[in-house]
């Protein structure tokens, strides 16, 4: 949120007045709506959608493969769907996934180094009467050192009111995603990072407890990924091994960025020392939208898991067992010094009685 006289909302989800729009807008930016995503509130309604031409009908996004150095030209069409005259910010930007597993765009004072930098529409705005639409071109000129890969990022339409009621301008915006594979060496690829475990026993030292794994998705590559999640609990020598199941799928990763994932065992049993094995298979998606598994990547993390009331009985025992070895010891340096002190009377009577009688 940026400081202004007054503040704003920027996030594509918080800009809207209502769960259903905010839902609406949402989709239309990661792509995933299947027809023209719609903004409303009150009086003001528009929807955007892909133009009709020869890179297809009734396109969800925007898809295109560019080698470095490569142009493309194309439009986004932006309708009037309320009683009044509109006019609509227009711009681009980069992508991201946030904390929630949602695609999202920068705000307009954002800096955008990629799709937002390399994409340009031909206007900053457009005026649009009610019941009326208009398109706007726009073009992509790929740098010809660009780093081959998946970018996102994507064009939006905005529209700034203020609410008197909260004192804060309200941000609306809505937009469709744009992916970019730029041409050359495809490198996929996805890392396991920071796995732990940790163990929950119970209060019955023979009954199974849980297991908690968490590690971090990172994708290291180039290429924009998503994947199949595995996550296995077992004893020292593969054995008892417990399995979790229904594991979320992580969101579609972009070069770069990472997911923290968190998943619970159930019915572990406390085998002292836990082995933790996650398993991620990565899934490509081709241009035409068909999904491709690569080869899975393990890791492998110890842990102990003590039955702990098991172990407090031992941790008593071993304590009282070492108070009594140590009284034993103090015990014999007692008898010990009791019985030198004895021989030493002894000796010292033994010599009193041979001292020399005087006359």
């Amino acid at each position: 949120m940026s400081t202004t006289p007054t503040r704003r909302k920027t996030t594509v989800a918080a800009f809207l007045r209502t769960a259903a729009v905010a839902l609406l807008a949402t989709s239309a930016v990661a792509g995933l709506a299947s027809g023209p995503a719609l903004a409303a509130d009150g009086d003001v309604a528009w929807t955007v959608r892909t133009a009709s031409n020869s890179y297809g009908a009734a396109r969800s996004s925007f898809s295109y493969a560019v080698n470095p150095g490569g142009r493309v030209e194309d439009a986004m069409v932006v309708a009037n769907r309320g009683p009044v005259p509109l006019n609509l910010a227009v711009y681009t930007a980069d992508g991201f996934t946030t904390g929630a597993g949602q695609l999202d765009l920068l705000a307009r004072d954002g800096k955008s180094v990629a799709v937002g930098a390399w994409v340009h529409a031909d206007r900053g705005s457009v005026t649009i009467q009610p019941g009326k639409t208009a398109q706007v071109p726009f073009k992509i000129s790929v740098p010809d050192n660009a780093t081959p890969g998946d970018y996102v990022g994507g064009i939006l339409t905005s529209l700034t009111r203020a609410d008197q009621a909260e004192g804060i301008n309200v941000d609306r915006r809505l937009g469709i995603r744009i992916k970019l594979r730029v041409g050359g060496e495809l490198k996929p690829n996805l890392a396991i990072e920071d796995l732990h475990v940790t163990y929950g026993g119970k209060l019955n030292p023979f009954s199974r407890g849980d297991a908690t794994v968490t590690y971090k998705i990172h994708n290291s590559g180039n290429a924009a990924l998503s994947g199949q999640q595995a996550v296995s609990v077992s004893g020292p020598f593969g054995s008892l091994r417990a399995g979790a199941g229904g594991i979320a799928a992580p969101p579609e990763l972009l070069p770069g960025e990472s997911w923290t994932v968190t998943v619970p065992v159930r019915g572990v049993a406390p085998a002292v020392w836990l082995a933790a094995t996650a398993t991620l298979t990565p899934q490509l998606t081709d241009a035409s939208g068909s999904t491709t598994p690569l080869k899975p990547v393990r890791a492998t993390t110890h842990g102990w898991a003590l039955p702990w009331m098991l172990a407090l009985v031992l941790l008593v025992l071993v304590a009282a067992l070492v108070g009594a070895l140590r009284y034993r010891r103090r015990d014999r340096v007692r008898r010990r010094t009791r019985e030198e002190a004895r021989v030493r009377d002894a000796v010292e009577q033994a010599l009193r009685g041979q001292e020399p009688q005087t006359s």
